[in-house]
């Protein structure tokens, strides 16, 4: 898959910044009436579409940046100067609507979100093989829907452009209700057209499994639990994933699309524009060979100290410590799950992995509620971390006890913000992990970027 979004990469219809309006426009570098006539254009479109997971805007950088640095896993440190200023602002919830990070956010998922809506738009009168473009029609609304999950998810209220955009059409902004029931619909139908696997040379496509976790996940916030449910089971009964016996055995370019990734977003190294820069930007300074290492995404010291002792997760996931080029030992928290040896600065090989089986059932504890199976599933993941075994009388509530696990279980991987959020503890974590952030500064939504206000004069900024 990687190889495949590389070559069609320079020759695809790819979303481009407008100064007019939103970016749902696509522009092509290719007339638009020589392309999207075949199958092979709507395969170039579609995998430009993957492609675009990399953006800064979106898993590049922007999603661990709003996901994570915005919860209570990780802070930006103590460079709050130059390039750092802008995450410093998110983790500190002292961001304005002009933040460079959460405009390309919004940007980068809606050029997706365009591509997308392209490929809906004009691949039904096309002559093609029918498998093909069920699959190339499933993979559009699944990636479409991850766009807006994580859209409703920090913004709130965003326009819901299901077709292309138009000069002349108006945007308006809709609830995250009403994001998140469009794309419930959406994930039904592209869980029906996908497959169970692919062959090797199509890994990293979306399959069944992933539509039918993000089905779950944005099930579990419209908390319709039951609903829930019927998607979890179907994952685990039908779809084939396991865990991992050594939780190590997750992380690195040789672990990649293993038997617990349900999805993941593609990135490939060697100069060729599609590295990915989490090496560089969470390992300390003067840490790497190659290249600088920023330190960003720094773990909190709660984060540290909510692995029990003896949690063989901890490890594979954060550094406390590391011995510099001059063999002295530096005191320096810093994320390990994407270390590797790049090349070259910002060009590593590591993929980020949006979902893993892990959380399916984490998340099916969650639409149980408190029941013994319900903790048999979250044993099964402790189990695997070397820990003992928890029921109802355990110090701490469900939910407490739950979402502790899905935050040492899933650190760093962009789930931590939507739980708080989910669970309704976002303003009470995060004065714990960082008290110099007032719960009453906790913010639920981010600002919708001024860019957008300027443009579309009816759109209601965020307050909240």
């Amino acid at each position: 898959m990687k190889n495949i979004i590389i070559v069609f990469l320079s020759m695809v219809v790819l979303s481009s910044c407008s100064s007019d309006f939103t970016d749902l426009a696509p522009i092509s570098n290719r007339n638009e009436a020589d392309f999207y006539n075949t199958e092979n254009d709507f395969i170039s479109a579609i995998n430009a579409s993957y492609a675009g997971l990399q953006d800064n805007g979106v898993y590049g950088r922007g999603y661990w940046t709003m996901f994570e640095m915005r919860s209570d896993n990780t802070d930006q440190g103590p460079d709050a100067t130059g390039l750092a200023r802008v995450y410093a602002e998110i983790n500190a919830f002292t961001e304005d609507p002009l933040n460079e990070q959460i405009t390309a956010a919004w940007m980068g998922s809606y050029a997706v979100i365009a591509n997308c809506n392209v490929i809906l738009d004009r691949i039904d009168g096309i002559q093609m093989n029918a498998d093909v473009k069920n699959r190339i029609i499933g993979e559009a609304l699944f990636l479409r829907s991850l766009m807006y999950y994580h859209l409703a998810v920090a913004y709130g209220n965003i326009p819901l452009q299901l077709t292309p955009f138009t000069v002349g059409d108006e945007l308006t902004q809709v609830d995250a209700t009403t994001v998140l029931t469009q794309i419930s619909a959406d994930l039904a139908l592209a869980e029906s057209n996908l497959s169970v696997s692919y062959s090797v040379g199509d890994k990293g496509r979306a399959t069944k499994g992933a539509a039918a976790t993000l089905l779950a996940k944005v099930l579990l916030t419209l908390n319709k639990k039951s609903e829930a449910e019927v998607a979890l089971r179907r994952i685990i009964t039908s779809y084939g994933y396991e865990l991992v016996s050594d939780y190590s055995n997750l992380w690195g370019q040789a672990n990649e699309n293993n038997k617990e990734s349900i999805f993941e977003v593609e990135f490939m190294s060697g100069g060729i524009g599609q590295g990915s820069s989490f090496t560089n930007d969470f390992s300390p300074n003067a840490f790497l060979q190659t290249g600088q290492g920023f330190g960003r995404n720094r773990p909190t010291d709660a984060l540290v100290a909510a692995y029990a002792p003896g949690d063989l997760r901890l490890d594979p996931s954060l550094g406390t410590t590391y011995v510099n080029a001059a063999g002295a030992t530096v005191v320096a928290k810093y994320i390990k799950k994407y270390w590797s040896d790049p090349p070259t600065e910002n060009d590593a090989d590591n993929n980020f992995v949006v979902f893993r089986y892990a959380d399916v059932l984490l998340m099916l504890a969650e639409a149980l509620g408190e029941s013994p199976e319900a903790y048999d599933l979250i044993n099964e993941v402790r189990t695997r971390a070397g820990l003992a075994d928890i029921d109802a009388s355990t110090p701490g509530t469900f939910a407490e006890k739950l979402l502790h696990e899905r935050q040492v279980e899933l650190a760093f991987e962009n789930h931590r913000w939507p739980d708080l959020k989910r669970f309704g503890v976002a303003a009470k974590k995060i004065h714990e992990a960082e008290p110099f952030i007032a719960e009453s500064s906790v913010r639920s939504l981010f600002f919708i970027p001024q860019r957008e206000m300027d443009i579309n004069t009816s759109f209601v900024q965020n307050t909240n």
